[in-house]
């Protein structure tokens, strides 16, 4: 590889660190940082009005629909009052005053109800202004707004709707005496020509109803009663000339609404982003029945409804912020002060100064903190740099510039070099709560990469012959594609033993199965079956379908995943090696779990395709005995599983080895099947025992005598062949060559 390709590479794998960058960090640090100026926030939408005659519209309002978050916030701006632009809500057709996004509420205009006796006719007009806000996101303030009666022996009643009937309940009312005309004062409402009252919590609509027993009319100098409801903080004052005149017939009073968003919790409408109304970064939500409302966080103002609508405050440039010669530096979200060179913060005040008479101690300490910190800072540099050169060693030690230029090559080639700072985030620092499994080669955790969740093995030891072809190994074990094989996804290289990652399977091992009894429930023997056989084509095709050929080494059922449909993985490469093309690449030492190692890879330290031959022999007693390879517990001479098959088979006792869920009579021939393939698979001498593509081979023919019990099998080209010859019995030979036995059939299933 040239060097410009390299030092590419190079600048992929590791993150330089620079001293003029630190340089430049210190100097932003120590200089006083310069005011900035607020930017001024957009309260509407782009490309849409902010204002309608003088009144500010900000989102989620908006001057047509395109410009609104939904009809509900929709605002006609109507030019027909006096010429001048008004806003009304388009669904209510309330005139808006204004609109505060802060609070959630909306000041409108509502038209006064009033009831008056024609003296001439002698009739009542009467006009009530009802207005209902049942299925619109506002409500009246039931703290901010009050209900007002004006007239002589008037009594009126204000009625709310609630659910979806609009039954109408009776909310506030009052009655308004006179008496006599001289009895009445200015400014008071205390049931003398003027009466007033609270509202209740919830008003969604007003109706306005006045008692006609009390409407008397018989006041020669008052002959109108009005109702309605008004803000309290907007300085509504009673007036006597109220009584006697109709001065308030057809005005307005202010109103103040509540509003939200949606319909639902702040939790629940987090839960869709693309819906959820908060879209600036820098806002918060409240929980609002029957919605929500969206506030900037403190330091920030504007329209939390916009994705830029939080604007950080400059509050730097109110001239109060400090004080005291103090100089302000605004930041986001915020703002600090700082004293001039022989000053100093006050003790309880940090944005007050005060002199300091020992500047020079100050001056001198804050040198020497400096100095310290960039000592520190240049000394944790040139840590991270050898860091960095450890790394790269590791890195470079295992092959992988050999894996990293294959990547480049080949954008399809799926497997990727992770970090060691990204496996380690992965697995929360190798947190002994994400182990999953203990290996003879490591531990192994489950970890989250890129949203995926993964098998992550820290090796505890690497053959130091075997790590300037790690690389190439790598290569080749990740293009190992069978179902029936666990996926090598990747590896981390950047430490001293490479670390691997493989896909994660969930159901746990062959060995958890088959020896907790207490969380494993009865296992068929057609599931036994379907597991020994899976397992033992995976390994044949690692000995016949990968070039070169790989051992696996270390081949035990805790070494054999199951997944959700109880399909069999087979796991741990952590022991293989590639077939060794001449003597001086055979191991030096013997790697392995004791119980399934070779006695012959014992003795000669040559590991070959037939020391997973005899391993994956201990697996299949391990499936018809339910018994551990080895038992330490047990007497000397019965400890090892293989040793005491062995005899049992030799003196035809193998029937009190097997475990009792799979003794069955109809079942014995197909056992003693395997039990004489595993005998094969255990002889003493590797070249005598068959290799592992004749092992699944067999296997597949026990199934099918189990699937079959009565032993006849036809192919396709015999069913053919009887077709031809005209055959009498062919539908009765069809029906035995097709026809799997129901209760067969359904122990497998039930075993998957």
């Amino acid at each position: 590889m040239d060097e410009t390709k390299r030092n590419s590479l190079r600048h992929e794998v590791s993150t330089p660190y620079s001293l003029v960058a630190l340089s430049h960090l210190l100097l932003l640090l120590l200089s006083p940082s310069k005011t900035k100026a607020a930017k001024s926030a957009k309260i509407s939408l782009p490309g849409c009005p902010d204002s309608c005659g003088g009144v500010a519209i900000p989102y989620p309002f908006g001057i047509g629909l395109d410009c609104s978050m939904s009809e509900a916030f929709n605002v006609t701006c109507d030019a027909t009052l006096n010429g001048k632009p008004t806003p009304y809500m388009t669904v209510r057709g309330l005139q808006i005053l204004n609109i505060s996004i802060p609070s959630g509420q909306a000041r409108v205009n509502n038209l006064i109800s009033y009831q008056c006796c024609n003296i001439t006719t002698m009739k009542v007009e009467a006009f009530n202004k009802f207005v209902i806000l049942e299925g619109t996101p506002y409500r009246f303030n039931h703290e901010k707004n009050k209900f007002v009666v004006i007239g002589c022996d008037i009594a009126a009643t204000v009625f709310f709707w609630s659910g979806e009937d609009r039954v109408s309940e009776e909310a506030a009312g009052c009655i308004s005496y006179c008496g006599r005309l001289e009895y009445l004062i200015n400014g008071s409402c205390s049931g003398l020509g003027c009466c007033e009252t609270s509202l209740p919590k919830g008003i969604n609509g007003i109706n306005v109803q006045f008692d006609e027993s009390y409407n008397s009319w018989l006041y020669y100098f008052n002959h109108c009663g009005y109702a309605f409801l008004t803000e309290v903080d907007n300085e509504f004052e009673f007036d006597t000339r109220y009584i006697t005149t109709d001065e308030l017939t057809g005005k307005k009073r202010p109103v103040l609404l509540d509003w939200t968003v949606g319909n639902t919790t702040c939790d629940v409408a987090r839960t869709n982003q693309s819906s959820f109304a908060c879209k600036s970064k820098n806002s918060n939500c409240s929980s609002i029945a029957p919605g929500y409302l969206c506030n900037c966080i403190d330091g920030y103002e504007g329209n939390p409804y916009l994705e830029e609508g939080c604007q950080d405050i400059d509050e730097c440039a109110n001239q109060n912020s400090c004080s005291n010669r103090g100089n302000c530096h605004n930041t986001q979200g915020g703002y600090y002060c700082s004293c001039p060179f022989g000053w100093r913060h006050t003790r309880n005040n940090s944005r007050q100064c005060e002199f300091n008479v020992v500047p020079l101690a100050i001056g001198t300490c804050a040198a020497i903190v400096a100095l310290s910190f960039l000592g520190i800072s240049i000394y944790a540099i040139l840590e991270r740099r050898d860091l960095s050169k450890i790394k790269e060693k590791y890195f470079q030690q295992h092959g992988g510039w050999i894996l990293l230029e294959k990547i480049k090559s080949n954008q399809e080639f799926g497997f990727t070099i992770f970090t060691k700072q990204q496996i380690e985030q992965a697995t929360n620092n190798f947190d002994s709560a994400n182990i999953i499994g203990h290996g003879g080669q490591g531990t192994i955790y489950k970890g989250t990469l890129r949203d995926h969740i993964a098998a992550i093995k820290k090796c505890n030891i690497v053959d130091e012959n075997k790590k300037k072809e790690f690389g190439k190994e790598m290569l080749i074990l990740s293009q190992i594609n069978h179902k029936n094989i666990v996926r090598l996804l990747g590896c981390c290289l950047e430490v001293e033993v490479p670390m691997l990652v493989y896909e994660f399977i969930p159901n746990g091992t062959l060995f958890h199965r088959i020896h907790n009894k207490k969380q494993g429930s009865c296992i068929s023997l057609a599931t036994r079956l379907i597991i020994a056989q899976e397992s033992a084509e995976a390994l044949a095709y690692l000995h016949f379908s990968t070039s070169p050929p790989i051992f696996h080494g270390d081949v035990k059922s805790a070494n054999i995943l199951l997944d959700q449909n109880c399909t069999a993985k087979v796991s741990d490469f952590g022991a293989s090696i590639l077939a060794p093309t001449d003597e001086a690449q055979f191991v030096t030492f013997v790697q392995g779990t004791c119980g399934y190692l070779d006695p012959e890879y014992v003795q000669s330290h040559q590991l070959t395709d037939k020391s997973d031959v005899y391993s994956f022999g201990v697996v299949l007693l391990e499936l018809l005995t339910r018994k551990p390879a080895i038992d330490f517990d047990a007497p000397e001479e019965e400890r090892s599983l293989s040793s005491r098959f062995l005899c049992a088979m030799e003196v035809n006792k193998m029937h009190d080895l097997l475990d009792n869920e799979i003794k069955c009579e109809d079942d014995m021939e197909v056992i003693m099947k395997i039990a004489e393939l595993a005998k094969e698979c255990l002889n003493m001498k590797g070249e005598e025992r068959p290799t592992m593509k004749e092992v699944a081979e067999e296997l597949d023919r026990i199934r099918k005598l189990k699937r079959h019990p009565w032993g006849v099998e036809y192919n396709p080209e015999e069913i053919e062949t009887l077709l031809d010859e005209g055959s009498h019995n062919i539908e009765s030979e069809y029906s035995r060559y097709f026809n799997i036995d129901k209760e067969a059939e359904e122990s497998i299933a039930v075993g998957r």
